[in-house]
Protein backbone atom coordinates (compact mmCIF):
# COMPACT_ATOMS: atom_id res chain seq x y z
CA UNK A 1 0.00 0.00 0.00
CA UNK A 2 1.29 3.46 -0.84
CA UNK A 3 1.07 5.69 2.19
CA UNK A 4 1.81 9.37 2.51
CA UNK A 5 2.83 11.17 5.67
CA UNK A 6 2.43 14.92 6.05
CA UNK A 7 3.13 17.24 8.98
CA UNK A 8 -0.17 18.97 9.70
CA UNK A 9 0.21 20.47 13.17
CA UNK A 10 2.91 21.47 15.64
CA UNK A 11 2.08 22.16 19.28
CA UNK A 12 4.38 23.91 21.74
CA UNK A 13 2.04 24.66 24.65
CA UNK A 14 -0.79 22.92 26.51
CA UNK A 15 -3.27 25.63 25.50
CA UNK A 16 -2.73 24.64 21.85
CA UNK A 17 -3.91 21.06 22.44
CA UNK A 18 -7.22 20.27 20.77
CA UNK A 19 -9.19 17.16 19.96
CA UNK A 20 -8.20 15.87 16.54
CA UNK A 21 -10.94 13.48 15.50
CA UNK A 22 -8.74 10.62 14.32
CA UNK A 23 -6.78 7.76 15.91
CA UNK A 24 -3.28 8.63 17.10
CA UNK A 25 -0.09 6.65 17.74
CA UNK A 26 2.46 8.59 19.80
CA UNK A 27 6.19 8.13 19.25
CA UNK A 28 8.04 8.43 22.56
CA UNK A 29 11.60 7.78 23.61
CA UNK A 30 14.85 9.18 24.85
CA UNK A 31 16.47 12.08 23.08
CA UNK A 32 18.31 10.91 19.95
CA UNK A 33 16.71 7.45 19.94
CA UNK A 34 15.55 7.97 16.37
CA UNK A 35 11.91 9.13 16.54
CA UNK A 36 12.27 11.76 13.81
CA UNK A 37 14.43 9.46 11.68
CA UNK A 38 11.69 6.84 11.95
CA UNK A 39 9.11 9.35 10.67
CA UNK A 40 11.39 10.31 7.78
CA UNK A 41 11.99 6.67 6.83
CA UNK A 42 8.30 5.81 6.91
CA UNK A 43 7.53 8.93 4.86
CA UNK A 44 10.26 8.11 2.34
CA UNK A 45 11.63 11.63 2.81
CA UNK A 46 14.88 12.77 4.41
CA UNK A 47 13.77 16.06 5.91
CA UNK A 48 10.07 15.85 6.81
CA UNK A 49 10.96 15.62 10.50
CA UNK A 50 13.97 17.66 11.58
CA UNK A 51 16.83 15.49 12.80
CA UNK A 52 20.11 16.30 14.47
CA UNK A 53 23.11 14.47 15.85
CA UNK A 54 22.58 16.61 18.96
CA UNK A 55 19.83 15.40 21.30
CA UNK A 56 16.77 17.50 22.02
CA UNK A 57 15.94 18.70 18.49
CA UNK A 58 12.21 17.94 18.79
CA UNK A 59 10.74 20.44 21.25
CA UNK A 60 7.08 20.16 20.31
CA UNK A 61 4.32 17.66 19.55
CA UNK A 62 4.37 17.12 15.80
CA UNK A 63 1.26 15.60 14.24
CA UNK A 64 1.87 13.64 11.03
CA UNK A 65 -1.20 12.46 9.13
CA UNK A 66 -0.91 9.00 7.57
CA UNK A 67 -3.01 8.58 4.43
CA UNK A 68 -4.96 6.78 3.14
CA UNK A 69 -5.27 5.15 6.60
CA UNK A 70 -6.43 8.38 8.27
CA UNK A 71 -4.54 8.20 11.55
CA UNK A 72 -1.79 10.36 13.04
CA UNK A 73 1.73 9.64 14.21
CA UNK A 74 2.53 12.15 16.95
CA UNK A 75 6.27 12.72 17.48
CA UNK A 76 6.86 13.71 21.12
CA UNK A 77 9.89 15.56 22.52
CA UNK A 78 12.62 13.21 23.69
CA UNK A 79 13.25 12.66 27.37
CA UNK A 80 16.42 12.25 29.38
CA UNK A 81 18.30 15.11 27.76
CA UNK A 82 20.12 17.04 30.48
CA UNK A 83 21.57 19.99 28.52
CA UNK A 84 18.37 22.01 28.40
CA UNK A 85 17.05 23.89 31.41
CA UNK A 86 15.01 22.15 34.10
CA UNK A 87 12.25 24.63 33.33
CA UNK A 88 12.17 23.59 29.67
CA UNK A 89 12.21 19.87 30.54
CA UNK A 90 9.35 20.44 33.00
CA UNK A 91 7.38 22.29 30.30
CA UNK A 92 7.84 19.37 27.84
CA UNK A 93 6.86 16.89 30.56
CA UNK A 94 3.64 18.76 31.31
CA UNK A 95 2.83 19.03 27.61
CA UNK A 96 3.36 15.29 27.07
CA UNK A 97 1.36 14.42 30.20
CA UNK A 98 -1.53 16.68 29.13
CA UNK A 99 -1.49 15.08 25.69
CA UNK A 100 -1.53 11.51 26.99
CA UNK A 101 -4.03 11.87 29.84
CA UNK A 102 -7.68 11.56 28.92
CA UNK A 103 -6.97 11.43 25.19
CA UNK A 104 -9.56 9.04 23.75
CA UNK A 105 -7.90 9.24 20.31
CA UNK A 106 -4.53 7.96 21.57
CA UNK A 107 -4.58 4.28 20.62
CA UNK A 108 -1.00 3.33 21.55
CA UNK A 109 2.42 4.72 22.38
CA UNK A 110 5.33 3.37 20.38
CA UNK A 111 8.17 3.51 22.90
CA UNK A 112 11.42 3.69 20.95
CA UNK A 113 14.35 1.99 22.65
CA UNK A 114 17.99 2.22 21.55
CA UNK A 115 19.11 -1.29 20.55
CA UNK A 116 22.72 -0.40 21.38
CA UNK A 117 21.92 -0.02 25.09
CA UNK A 118 20.76 -2.44 27.79
CA UNK A 119 17.32 -1.67 29.26
CA UNK A 120 17.41 1.79 30.84
CA UNK A 121 15.53 2.77 33.99
CA UNK A 122 14.08 5.87 32.34
CA UNK A 123 12.60 3.75 29.51
CA UNK A 124 11.08 1.33 32.01
CA UNK A 125 9.55 4.26 33.89
CA UNK A 126 7.98 5.58 30.69
CA UNK A 127 6.47 2.21 29.75
CA UNK A 128 5.07 1.85 33.29
CA UNK A 129 3.58 5.35 33.14
CA UNK A 130 1.95 4.76 29.75
CA UNK A 131 0.48 1.47 30.95
CA UNK A 132 -0.81 3.13 34.14
CA UNK A 133 -2.89 5.36 31.86
CA UNK A 134 -4.36 2.26 30.21
CA UNK A 135 -2.61 2.95 26.90
CA UNK A 136 -1.07 0.02 25.00
CA UNK A 137 2.70 0.12 24.48
CA UNK A 138 4.36 -0.85 21.19
CA UNK A 139 8.05 -1.39 22.04
CA UNK A 140 10.38 -0.68 19.11
CA UNK A 141 14.14 -1.27 19.22
CA UNK A 142 15.68 1.39 16.98
CA UNK A 143 19.07 1.45 15.25
CA UNK A 144 18.65 -2.30 14.69
CA UNK A 145 21.40 -2.26 12.07
CA UNK A 146 24.03 -1.52 14.76
CA UNK A 147 24.18 -4.53 17.13
CA UNK A 148 24.94 -8.11 16.12
CA UNK A 149 21.82 -10.20 15.49
CA UNK A 150 22.46 -12.33 18.59
CA UNK A 151 22.72 -9.22 20.78
CA UNK A 152 19.55 -7.79 19.26
CA UNK A 153 17.67 -11.06 19.88
CA UNK A 154 18.85 -11.08 23.53
CA UNK A 155 17.70 -7.49 23.99
CA UNK A 156 14.31 -8.27 22.45
CA UNK A 157 13.90 -11.14 24.91
CA UNK A 158 14.94 -8.92 27.85
CA UNK A 159 12.40 -6.25 26.90
CA UNK A 160 9.66 -8.82 26.30
CA UNK A 161 10.26 -10.18 29.81
CA UNK A 162 10.44 -6.70 31.39
CA UNK A 163 7.20 -5.67 29.69
CA UNK A 164 5.60 -9.07 30.34
CA UNK A 165 4.36 -9.28 26.76
CA UNK A 166 3.76 -12.31 24.58
CA UNK A 167 5.40 -10.79 21.51
CA UNK A 168 8.99 -9.70 21.10
CA UNK A 169 9.52 -5.96 20.63
CA UNK A 170 9.78 -4.85 17.03
CA UNK A 171 13.21 -3.99 15.67
CA UNK A 172 13.66 -1.16 13.20
CA UNK A 173 16.45 0.57 11.32
CA UNK A 174 15.80 3.93 9.70
CA UNK A 175 19.08 3.47 7.84
CA UNK A 176 18.28 0.14 6.15
CA UNK A 177 14.50 -0.04 6.48
CA UNK A 178 14.72 -3.29 8.44
CA UNK A 179 11.40 -3.93 10.19
CA UNK A 180 9.48 -1.24 8.30
CA UNK A 181 6.61 -3.48 7.17
CA UNK A 182 6.12 -4.97 10.65
CA UNK A 183 6.12 -1.46 12.11
CA UNK A 184 3.47 -0.29 9.63
CA UNK A 185 1.39 -3.37 10.44
CA UNK A 186 1.61 -2.69 14.20
CA UNK A 187 0.68 0.98 13.79
CA UNK A 188 -2.22 0.24 11.45
CA UNK A 189 -3.55 -2.48 13.76
CA UNK A 190 -3.29 -0.25 16.85
CA UNK A 191 -4.99 2.64 15.04
CA UNK A 192 -7.79 0.34 13.91
CA UNK A 193 -7.26 1.51 10.34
Amino acid sequence: MNRTIELVKTIYEIKQLEDIDAPQIALAGRSNVGKSSLVNRLAGRKALAKISSKPGKTRSLNYYRVDPDGYYLVDLPGYGYAKCSKQERAKWGKLIEAYMKDNPRLRAVAVLLDSRLPPQKIDMELTSYVRSLGIPVIPVLTKADKPKQRELAQLQTQWRDILQQDRLPLSFSSKTGKGEEKLWAAFTEAAGA
